[in-house]
């Protein structure tokens, strides 16, 4: 499949206007036109429909969206590796949720690649998917839920979670709570509100956040409470922030990902040197640096 073709389809599909399309991938409509035309000759099947009601994507152009971004994503993948390559790759980037510790695979896949230099990255919600894909990190150690489209999904380990609540709040300081006890509070959460870890109703703050540093300010300021795993504690401190205890809350899934289209006798070593550690990665995670009641740091 002739990938440029590929690039144009999505671009029509996404603004269903060819005209709009073709400011944006900056060629002339009729050019986009024969293109997307080719397309469906090579596939023997309509991928548009065009009337005087504008333009509709077909099932089977609906399809091709759905299989297109993975497919695109994974070529730009390649040329990322094969750039690499070319300069002497001995280069593995590893990325990371908040809370989870890499050092203990990056330790044990030394002892086979010394002459491999592993980055690490950080790695929020919203990007770990698309940073696998794409070919921005090789492996990375992701929290679920994930779009798995595209990606092999490994679970390694979970943890609890915990009540992230500003320092004045009246549960601050408890041994532990429920998740009852917090229904009906402004929650401070990111974007996508499925991936909240509680069926109790919560009234958005009006907050949407990316990241742990982001929560805790916004907990903090009193604008709502969270929800962290349990790690992310030992990393992060606010002096105006407690971290509760709340074992009825679902626990937190940490998992090994790398992109599908991804082979690599390194990237698999790597995959084995976390799976090898993950006792001690889970003891990381699990490991209470605060007594209860002493939380509020």
């Amino acid at each position: 499949m002739d990938l440029r073709k590929l690039r144009y389809f999505v671009a029509v599909a996404d603004k269903l206007h060819f005209g709009r399309a073709a400011d944006e991938l900056h060629i002339a409509q009729p050019a986009l036109s024969r293109q997307i035309r080719a397309l469906e000759h090579d596939l023997g099947t309509a991928l548009l429909t065009r009337d005087s009601h504008g333009v509709m994507l077909t099932d089977a152009g609906r399809q091709l969206l759905t299989d297109a971004g993975p497919l695109l994503a994974s070529a730009h993948a390649v040329r990322r590796r094969v750039t690499v390559a070319a300069h002497g790759g001995g280069r593995l980037t590893v990325g990371f949720r908040a809370g989870v510790a890499v050092t203990p695979a990056v330790r044990q896949f030394a002892t086979r690649h010394p002459n491999v230099i592993v980055d690490v990255q950080r790695i929020e919600w919203d990007d770990q998917a698309t940073m696998l894909l794409d070919g921005s990190i090789d492996v990375g150690y992701v929290r679920l839920p994930i779009d798995e489209t595209g990606l092999r999904v490994t679970p390694l380990y979970t943890e609890p979670r915990v009540a992230v609540l500003p320092a004045g709040h009246r549960f601050a300081g408890k041994e532990q709570i429920t998740e009852a006890d917090l229904a009906g509070e402004p929650l401070v959460w990111q974007m996508d509100a499925s991936t909240q870890p509680t069926r109790r109703p919560h009234p958005n703050a009006g907050y949407l956040v990316r990241g742990v540093d982001e929560t805790l300010e916004h907990v903090a300021a009193g604008r709502g409470i969270s929800f962290l795993a349990r790690s992310a504690t030992v990393f992060y401190s606010h002096p105006q922030v407690s971290y509760v205890p709340i074992p009825d809350l679902a626990p937190d899934q940490v998992c090994l990902a790398v992109a599908a289209s991804r082979t690599s006798p390194m990237v698999d070593d790597f995959l084995a040197a976390a799976q090898a550690t993950t006792e001690i990665t889970a003891e990381c995670a699990n490991y209470e640096m605060w007594q209860p009641g002493e939380n509020a740091v």
